[in-house]
C-alpha cells in the first residue's frame, strides 16, 4: 500500500525541525506524532504539513507554537495517588538515610509532578535537604512550572489525589486562590532547578537518588526508550530509585537487568549496585 502524502511529509518536517533547531522527535511513536501534527496543521491554519515545514524553516516563531502540540502538557497533581503513597511509605524511608538528596523530574511538563513531589518531601521533612531538578524540552512548559499557577477548577481533583496519597496536611496550605487561579507557594521552588534537557539528545548531568519520569516513555519508540532508560541508569546513585508511569515498564528494555522491581504495581524500580 502506497504511503499517504502526510506519511511522506512528516519525516521531512521532523528532520527539518532537528536540523534547524535541534529538537529531535524523529524517534517518537509514529501514530502519536502524526495525530499531533495533523491537529497542529488544522488549528494553526496550514494547508499541508509541507506548508507547516516551510513556515518552520523560515519563521522561528512557528517553533514554540508547534512544540505545544508535539510535547504533551496534560497532567495533574498527585496523578495516580498510589504511586505517591508508595514513594512516601516505601521509598522515602530509604532516602531518609542520606544527608542530602537529588531528585530529577524528567519531562516535568507544566510542573504538576514537581509540586507534588515538593509537597510530599516537605510533609516528610526532607525538603530542606533535597535539590529538585525539573527538566523539559518545551520552554513554555518550564515557564509554567516556574510560575506554579493552575486553574482553580482543577484543585478539587488535585486535592482528592493528594489525600489519597497519604497526605499529612491540606493542599490548601500550599496555594492561594486568586481570580480563578491557584498560585502555589514560591517556597516550594526554593530548592528547584528548572532546566531545558532532552532525553533524546542530551547527556547525564548529575547523580540522582530518585528519578521520576512518568508518562513520557509511552511516546517514544523502542530505540528512544532504551536511550532514555540508559540515561536514567547512568544518572542514578548506587541503589537509587526510578519511577515510571502506570503504562510504562522496564520489562523489554535493554537495561532491564540493571534494575529490580521495588514496588512493581506502582512501576518503581531500584538500580542494582554496579
Amino acid at each position: 500500500m502506497r504511503d499517504s502524502v502526510e506519511d511522506i511529509e512528516i519525516p521531512l518536517l521532523l528532520e527539518a525541525l532537528y536540523q534547524r533547531y535541534h529538537y529531535d522527535f524523529r524517534h517518537y511513536a509514529g501514530a502519536s506524532i502524526k495525530r499531533r501534527l495533523l491537529q497542529a496543521r488544522a488549528q494553526l491554519g496550514f494547508s499541508s504539513i509541507s506548508a507547516m515545514q516551510e513556515s518552520l524553516l523560515h519563521n522561528p516563531d512557528t517553533v514554540p507554537r508547534l512544540l505545544n502540540y508535539l510535547t504533551v502538557q496534560v497532567s495533574e497533581m498527585f496523578r495516580d495517588p498510589s504511586y505517591y503513597r508508595a514513594l512516601r511509605e516505601k521509598v522515602l524511608p530509604h532516602l531518609r538515610t542520606y544527608p542530602s538528596l537529588k531528585v530529577w523530574i524528567a519531562g516535568c511538563s507544566n510542573g504538576e509532578e514537581l509540586y507534588s513531589l515538593a509537597i510530599l518531601f516537605r510533609e516528610e521533612g526532607l525538603d530542606q535537604r533535597t535539590l529538585f531538578y525539573a527538566t523539559d524540552i518545551n520552554p513554555a512548559a518550564l515557564q509554567a512550572a516556574e510560575a506554579g499557577v493552575y486553574p482553580l477548577d482543577q484543585i478539587q481533583k488535585f486535592t482528592a489525589n493528594h489525600q489519597k496519597s497519604g497526605a499529612k496536611s491540606s493542599l490548601s496550605d500550599y496555594y492561594t486562590a486568586d481570580y480563578g487561579r491557584a498560585v502555589f507557594d514560591k517556597s516550594l521552588r526554593s530548592r528547584v532547578v528548572l532546566s531545558d534537557h532532552s532525553l533524546v539528545t542530551d547527556a547525564v548531568f548529575a547523580e540522582m537518588h530518585l528519578i521520576s519520569c512518568r508518562n513520557v516513555l509511552i511516546y517514544f519508540d523502542r530505540e528512544l526508550q532504551d536511550r532514555a532508560l540508559g540515561l536514567f541508569k547512568d544518572s542514578l546513585a548506587r541503589k537509587g530509585f526510578l519511577g515510571l508511569g502506570s503504562k510504562e515498564s522496564l520489562r523489554f528494555s535493554a537495561h532491564a537487568a540493571s534494575f529490580s522491581e521495588f514496588v512493581g504495581e506502582d512501576k518503581i524500580y531500584q538500580r542494582h549496585e554496579p
